[in-house]
């Protein structure tokens, strides 16, 4: 048994190894992502916050067996979705790492871009609130970085080196992982959703297989996803195929002149139908389009999420 299969993938904290932690929320779908904590020598660094308040602070309280002796003195926002920032109002009197293009983009992805999308009439509306429906977006104060890097930074967690490394622009704009080289454990973001199906909100999907092999170099024993259970290095190769395979295949119907939304009703799942969220494609099919064709006109978030609910049944 590898020590990833001893991580059952059950919501709350677990001990991965001295000095590294993963909060797990199942089932990994849209909005329940995981957090991660990094300890020292009298302070941790926490990875991400939650989707919502309520949900953060259950972490937090969670967690207080080892913030007591080693309390939250720094967190650092993986990318600008609100599951991985809405929490922060809590922390606020940490220091709060993201990098620059993460800092930007979260500007425009507060909560009442959430609340916009639970607001609308027809299938994405409908989509929307079957997805968000368990999550209170009311009265969330968006509390964004006090520090920003561009491409990598090293800090000290009470003697534990963390490194903090932006792949993006992928998933979003930035996409930070953090490693903690000593324990060989990685925080992944939501470069890596493990029985999910990714999304390119930003893309180029050719940048995001370029960040899974540089993650792959980085050689870790623990990978904790965005959402999904803790892998080991295996996990990367296989968000890595999906992509590859959604470039290939969007490429082709592109060639063929083919239009985004055919494309995404033409291409078969195949070994890849059994993930979650396999609705996601209409985006990630825009991405591939969008990087062969600087020229296309970009697609509003609303429509994207019309054709995703259409795909998964909302139409």
């Amino acid at each position: 048994m590898t020590p990833q299969a001893a991580i059952p993938y059950t919501k709350g904290l677990h001990n991965l190894t001295e000095h590294c932690h993963a909060w797990l929320v199942p089932d990994g779908t849209w909005g329940w992502s995981n957090s991660g904590l990094v300890t020292g020598s009298g302070e941790s660094l926490l990875v991400d916050t939650l989707f919502d308040v309520a949900m953060t602070r259950e972490m937090l309280d969670g967690m207080s067996s080892v913030t007591e002796e080693h309390p939250i003195r720094t967190v650092v926002n993986s990318h600008a979705n609100g599951d991985h920032w809405f929490g922060n109002e809590l922390l606020a009197d940490c220091e709060i790492i993201t990098s620059q293009a993460t800092a930007d983009e979260m500007a425009t992805n507060g909560p009442e871009l959430i609340r916009g999308l639970l607001g609308q009439d027809g299938p994405s509306g409908e989509f929307a609130r079957h997805i968000f429906k368990p999550f209170d977006f009311s009265g969330i104060q968006p509390t964004v970085a006090t520090r920003t890097f561009v491409d990598e930074l090293t800090v000290d967690v009470g003697g534990t080196e963390v490194q903090i490394i932006n792949l993006g622009p992928a998933h979003t704009e930035g996409d930070s992982v953090v490693f903690v080289p000593s324990e060989r454990v990685l925080y992944s973001g939501d470069l890596l959703f493990i029985g999910g199906t990714p999304i390119s909100w930003a893309g180029p999907i050719s940048n995001w297989v370029t960040a899974c092999d540089r993650m792959i170099a980085l050689e870790p024993e623990f990978v904790v996803p965005g959402h999904g259970p803790v892998v080991e290095a295996a996990g990367i190769h296989q968000v890595r195929d999906y992509l590859t395979w959604v470039q290939d295949e969007a490429t082709q119907r592109h060639e063929k002149g083919m239009s985004p939304e055919d494309a995404m009703r033409d291409i078969n799942l195949g070994r890849f139908a059994a993930l979650d969220e396999r609705g996601r494609i209409a985006q990630n099919i825009l991405a591939v389009y969008y990087e062969l064709d600087p020229t296309l006109e970009r697609v509003d978030t609303l429509e994207v999420f019309r054709r995703i609910a259409d795909l998964e049944g909302f139409a």
